[in-house]
């Protein structure tokens, strides 16, 4: 039996829509963040349904915190004793959403029932969900918590899938699709790394279910890929419409300042730090720990760094939390914080990353290419060193680089790691060289841009103000 928490049960006042996300706290932040909008700016009410698997008490917290026009539904923990216990992360994810179906649908027909249930809307993870809302005649869209070019590359895996039959990564020539960054398949998502693994078959499965949604709402927005967009809206990528309402970044939620980081921030030059995050589910091996320390160093400019313990097994070893920290700061060469204590500062596992983008001494962030936090640093107009590691954070990576044109990419060695003097060109070069200059100009055009699109009568705006509408006729030709 679903648990529910918070909210009023019966809305009948109001047009309702259920909403579904994945686990892990990068998934749910912008998803809570796109369901605020639709009841905050028009008129809906809501119920979220999350996992009871993988959730946190920060995650119990934050969906406790939510108005009273949001319900939380946590479906109860499904078995996955019977996966391998090196089964990566989105084979769990996979898996768990594809046998809580039972679960959901409870949950949906009960809604229907009690409630003026308008749309299901569940996340990228959940296609296997759709057929519930098809059963209840229901409008359903899948929400995609990053970008188009993701999308494009989705719907054309089954096509490349039964097209190909070499490793990606061997293809001779990149792949061409309409209005996206060309892209090599060393390139590709992770999960499609290899092709004879069980994660690609159950990635296979999920793009081949998005084609049963009515449409995708995506946390992007025009001025950050318009040949994409146009190219969704001249039908290259199939009938179904793509919106992109974003872009919806977190607010910083009240985040402590455990370690200090806003009052050192206070002392230090404008635009003089390079603020260093690899995501709160990103894991560096303890070599290139080291590396990025040297490298830093060498390179003699400013910084503030979240450390995390490091892992040689997996690159994104916090996912579904912090996990095992183990003093991570023991893992940095020995005197480096006493040589560097004037120009850095190192924060242990976690940091109030909004608050310091937002700061006026931030002038640079070396990332994991995370979608979130991608669209947290144009938001505030901070240029980028992308570093990807896992996800779709390549395929990221290559758009911001040569698309976009607003961060960096370091060069990996043979043994993938980034060498310290390979550290210190790309630091240098974002926070003192011409490169830095021209990347801090483009993005602060798109942070304005960003900020016009969510405006009333901008293009997200409208966007997402063409989903509701859709959605409220549609429930007044069913009454």
């Amino acid at each position: 039996m679903a648990m529910v928490k918070g909210g009023v049960q019966n809305r009948n006042q109001q047009p309702h829509i259920a909403f579904l996300c994945s686990p892990g706290m990068g998934h749910i932040i912008p998803m809570v963040e796109l369901v605020k909008r639709f009841v905050d700016q028009h008129g809906f009410s809501a119920t979220l349904l999350t996992f009871s698997n993988f959730s946190s008490p920060t995650q119990s917290d934050f969906l406790g915190s939510l108005p009273p026009a949001i319900s939380s539904v946590f479906i109860p923990l499904i078995s996955l004793d019977d996966l391998p216990p090196n089964s990566n992360m989105e084979t769990c994810l996979c898996v768990l959403t594809n046998r809580s179906v039972p679960h959901v649908r409870s949950v949906l027909q009960s809604l229907h029932k009690s409630n003026k249930l308008v749309a299901f809307v569940p996340d990228f993870f959940c296609p296997d969900t759709i057929p519930i809302a098809k059963e209840l005649s229901i409008p359903h869209f899948l929400v995609v918590a990053t970008n188009l070019a993701f999308l494009a590359f989705m719907l054309h895996l089954p096509h490349l899938d039964e097209t190909t039959t070499c490793q990606y990564r061997d293809l001779p020539e990149p792949l061409h699709l309409p209005g996206c960054v060309p892209l090599w398949g060393i390139d590709f998502i992770d999960p499609a790394r290899d092709r004879t693994s069980e994660v690609y078959k159950w990635i296979l499965r999920l793009a081949k279910g998005y084609v049963n949604a009515d449409g995708f709402i995506l946390n992007s927005f025009e001025n950050m890929e318009p040949e994409t967009a146009k190219a969704f809206r001249d039908g290259k990528h199939g009938p179904r419409p793509a919106y992109a309402v974003g872009p919806f970044v977190r607010s910083d939620m009240g985040e402590a300042d455990e370690f200090g980081c806003l009052p050192w921030l206070d002392k230090q030059p404008d635009s003089s730090i390079l603020f260093i995050s690899f995501g709160s589910g990103g894991t560096l091996r303890i070599e290139q720990i080291r590396e990025i320390a040297f490298g830093l160093e060498e390179s003699g400019q400013r910084f503030l760094w979240v450390v995390r313990t490091p892992n040689d097994a997996v690159k994104n070893g916090t996912f579904f939390g912090l996990g095992k920290q183990d003093s991570p700061i023991s893992y940095l060469p020995e005197g480096f914080i006493e040589r560097t204590k004037e120009v850095g500062i190192v924060v242990p596992s976690w940091a109030p990353q909004v608050k310091i983008l937002n700061h006026k001494a931030t002038g640079g962030f070396l990332l994991h290419g995370g979608w979130n936090s991608t669209l947290e640093s144009v938001s505030h107009g901070v240029p980028m060193i992308s570093w990807p590691l896992y996800a779709e954070q390549h395929m990221n990576t290559v758009m911001l680089v040569e698309g976009i044109g607003i961060a960096l990419r370091p060069k990996e060695s043979a043994d993938g790691i980034v060498e310290r003097r390979e550290v210190a060109r790309v630091v240098r070069d974002l926070m003192v060289g011409v490169n830095g200059e021209r990347m801090r100009n483009k993005v602060k055009e798109l942070q304005e841009a960003a900020s016009s699109a969510l405006a009333v009568g901008g293009a997200s705006y409208q966007a997402l103000e063409e989903v509701a509408n859709k959605l409220k006729k549609n429930a007044l030709v069913s009454e």
